[in-house]
């Protein structure tokens, strides 16, 4: 797809096609629940790597300033490849920032959007992120070091964070511009909780999409792993409304 080898997983039959997008790093640690428990006879769930990131490398990843556009063009044009003309996406932290981004480009394609842990801009609050990975704890380390290696995962993730660095005051910042050119239903999900991605970005997002907003008391960033099963919920009741 667009001259890179793509690696993805196909579970379920449903008419209604679903692809994953995952945050940062890995397809692998972000989708457990949702590649195995989402409604196999409503939905066909597709989940992928992100050229760069997990089983999708070769190529190395980098972060140039149009990384969003860039995984956005490859969602939409690995679904394209595989037969699907239209469908939903479900995108969480990176993954709902491309899924606003492929949304916006390409309104005869996606049925609904739902996103969860993204942003629009960045602030100076939202670059108080931890660069050393020695300081995360052993359980959301290992499985990214297993996929990586230590030393490559550790670098990988400074690199992120430069990348997101870049969009701090810059006019166009990440994808505000293209918020009102959403038209599909979009269902935002946000932990109230979430340490990473302040509410002031879910608030920002609701006021210039036409969507609904679900706040979850006790959800962090990772609101779609510890709550599975609530979340699968929601989501499945929205996408099949």
């Amino acid at each position: 797809v667009n001259g890179v080898d793509l690696f993805y997983e196909q579970t379920g039959g449903g008419k209604h096609a679903v692809l994953l997008l995952p945050g940062a790093l890995s397809m692998k640690t972000d989708f457990g629940p949702q590649l195995k428990s989402l409604n196999k006879e409503l939905f066909t769930v597709v989940g992928w790597d992100p050229r760069g990131y997990g089983r999708s490398r070769p190529p190395d990843r980098d972060f140039p300033l149009d990384f969003f556009e860039r995984d956005a063009k490859d969602a939409v044009d690995l679904m394209k490849a595989l037969g699907f003309d239209r469908f939903s996406l479900l995108g969480w932290s990176d993954g709902g920032i491309t899924s606003l981004v492929a949304a916006a480009r390409n309104p005869d394609r996606i049925n609904k959007i739902v996103i969860w842990g993204a942003n629009a801009f960045i602030s100076e609050d939202d670059l108080k992120i931890v660069r050393d990975v020695s300081t995360w704890s052993v359980r959301m380390r290992q499985p990214l070091e297993e996929t990586y290696g230590a030393q490559v995962f550790a670098k990988l993730w400074e690199s992120w964070v430069d990348g997101i660095a870049q969009f701090l005051h810059r006019p166009e910042s990440i994808c505000v511009e293209l918020l009102p050119l959403i038209s599909c239903p979009t269902l935002i999900i946000h932990g109230e909780k979430d340490p990473m991605v302040p509410g002031i970005h879910a608030h920002f997002i609701h006021k210039h999409v036409k969507g609904s907003l679900h706040l979850m008391p006790e959800g962090k960033h990772n609101l779609h792993l510890r709550y599975a099963e609530e979340f699968n919920k929601l989501a499945e009741d929205f996408l099949e409304e």
